[in-house]
């Protein structure tokens, strides 16, 4: 009776044996999965701290473009107090009118974009801060799961009027030309300062489309985008949101 216990006891062990060592190796995968990605947050927090106070030295896009270009890419890198209002105004308007009034994700836009098929971009001027600087381009999957939590740090760690300043700094207003900086000087030979309404609406009206589109030499739609873009900018003026972002 005792030799049939042990005999089934034994069993019982090479059977559970196997099991055992692969649910323990399952478990030891995941808390190294779990660090990965701790560790992951963790460095990306880090660098949203540092950019709130040091400017991005560069982008993953920059680089790319100018080796797609196979040349260096054009940006100045300029500050707030040197931008003219109406070109931050008239960004606003053109990629994101209700930024003021959102944490990030502006969840009526995105219900737009899905309902049109995904034929227009729903994506924030947040959200396209964080791709331009923290990440790539293009809408895969890993990119958008890790815009969408990195947006969050970015909105809770930095101000409106520094999320603008960074995208009105890094964003492609023209082929190869990166931020408002370069893109004033190269468009119409004025600093960024001295933008009048209908150059601000201009460049802002690139945006979509850098590549094909050039504000100095603005096709018939491009000047009707910019004429609803300049009527647009004075709205969000008078009606208060642009006060995130204004002295």
């Amino acid at each position: 009776m005792a030799r049939a216990k042990k005999k089934k006891s034994g069993t019982s062990t090479r059977t559970g044996g196997p099991l055992a060592r692969l649910a323990e190796l399952v478990s030891r995968l995941w808390r190294y999965v779990l660090l990965a990605l701790a560790g992951l947050a963790a460095f990306a927090f880090a660098l949203v701290l540092l950019f709130a106070v040091v400017n991005p030295p560069t982008t993953f896009t920059m680089v790319s473009e100018g080796w797609r270009l196979d040349r260096p890419v054009r940006q100045d890198w300029v500050p707030m107090e040197r931008i003219a209002p109406v070109m931050a105004r008239s960004a606003v308007a053109a990629e994101d009118a209700n930024y003021c009034l959102h944490w990030g994700f502006d969840v009526a836009a995105i219900r737009a974009a899905i309902a049109e098929g995904g034929t227009r971009g729903g994506s924030t001027i947040s959200q396209q801060v964080v791709k331009n600087v923290f990440l790539w381009q293009g809408r895969s999957w890993p990119r958008k799961v890790l815009e969408a939590a990195i947006t969050p740090m970015v909105e809770l760690v930095w101000s409106k009027r520094r999320i603008l300043e960074v995208y009105l700094n890094v964003a492609e207003m023209g082929e190869g030309v990166f931020g408002v900086g370069a893109a004033a000087r190269a468009s119409f030979g004025v600093a960024p300062e001295a933008l009048t309404a209908r150059q601000a609406a201009l460049l802002a009206a690139v945006l979509p489309s850098p590549r094909t589109r050039a504000a100095a030499q603005p096709s018939p739609g491009l000047r009707k985008r910019a004429a609803a873009i300049m009527d647009g900018a004075a709205v969000i003026r008078s009606d208060g949101r642009a006060a995130c972002f204004e002295d």
